[in-house]
């Protein structure tokens, strides 16, 4: 297929990139490579990309309304994956405007997109925080969510109803998925796994939140690539059974979807930690914290959608996540 992917140059963006490269699809990958993060790692991500198969890069950004409309009016794209979007809880605290513009305008660009080129899958990436106050867990996707505690999750939680809002209109199938904190390889700088085993590496102090007593559902991005893939082969369909007097949220009779994508199995941040520190040898200089805001204190996906839906259900373990991710990082920063 001709697939449209994002984001290209970020995270999952390269490792979803790479995966489809290696099966044979054509991949048309879009990045603004803007400096929310070192610039050269996402250079030497898409260098990997430019080796791998038939890859188009497009420097753009999504907020760009008339080379939006460029890309879509010069290709005919059976897939669209939007995964380029302004990340970062925290930094959204202090600019907020840049997430209006890229996951706000731009994402209504991708939208525009799909419906006048009758794109036949949008999937596009949402967030765990779109739970926001919401206690009750496993986190379902059939859970209101009307209550995010940072204007990053308002942005994904207003993805999640402006693609409801063109799927109910046009007809156009998407599908939303809620990651729930990603790590591996080629991981983001700016999270966890690779500011605690940098600091650790440097003998700096880490910050510890909430004085350790987070928990997340740590997914490892070779699950999130297979729930992806997965997601994208099977185009949404309208739920009949849907009813007006009890809305599911997770579904809709426009062929809309949403699905968690986490391991099921929260961690200790604390233990976390301890299984860094072992597959480092070295223990780490902790600073505790106190909540942040905008964070939640404990994450737990429920998949069952997932598992019913596509078959299959993230399950790498952290030992051998962070042990994989712990051996990019040595050999790509040239350390021992």
């Amino acid at each position: 297929m001709n697939i449209l992917v994002t984001g290209a140059a970020g995270f999952i963006g390269f490792h979803l990139s790479k995966r489809l490269l290696e099966e044979g699809h054509s991949v048309t990958g879009l990045d603004n490579l803007n400096e929310y993060y070192d610039i050269r790692l996402k250079r030497d991500r898409l260098k990997l990309l430019d080796s791998k198969g038939e890859f188009l890069f497009v420097k753009l950004d999504l907020a760009d309304r008339a080379g939006m409309e460029s890309l879509f009016s010069e290709n005919s794209f059976e897939r669209v994956v939007n995964l380029a979007a302004q990340a970062g809880v925290r930094y959204s605290l202090t600019n907020p405007h840049v997430y209006i513009k890229s996951n706000i305008k731009g994402f209504l660009h991708i939208l525009e997109g799909c419906r006048y080129r009758q794109v036949p899958h949008l999937v596009f990436a949402s967030s765990s925080s779109v739970y926001g106050l919401n206690t009750s867990m496993p986190f379902s996707v059939h859970d209101n969510v009307d209550h995010p505690i940072s204007l990053y999750a308002a942005t994904k939680k207003s993805n999640e109803l402006m693609a409801h809002t063109y799927s109910h209109l046009y007809g156009l199938p998407v599908s939303g998925l809620r990651f729930f904190t990603v790590y591996g390889p080629w991981g983001r700088p700016d999270m966890a796994l690779f500011l605690f085993t940098e600091n650790i590496l440097q003998g700096k102090a880490i910050k510890v939140f909430n004085n350790g007593n987070m928990m997340r559902d740590f997914t490892y991005i070779d699950d999130i690539i297979e729930s992806v893939v997965r997601v994208m082969d099977h185009i949404p369909e309208a739920n009949t059974q849907w009813s007006g007097d009890e809305p599911d949220p997770g579904s809709s009779p426009a062929p809309y979807r949403l699905y968690n994508v986490g391991n099921h199995n929260p961690v200790k941040l604390m233990d976390f930690i301890e299984v860094i520190e072992e597959a480092l040898g070295k223990k780490a200089i902790k600073e505790f914290l106190p909540l942040q805001p905008g964070d939640v204190p404990a994450s737990h996906a429920d998949v069952a959608d997932l598992v019913d839906t596509l078959g299959f259900k993230p399950a790498t373990h952290i030992r051998d996540g962070i042990a994989r991710f712990i051996s990019w990082y040595l050999e790509y920063y040239g350390r021992e």
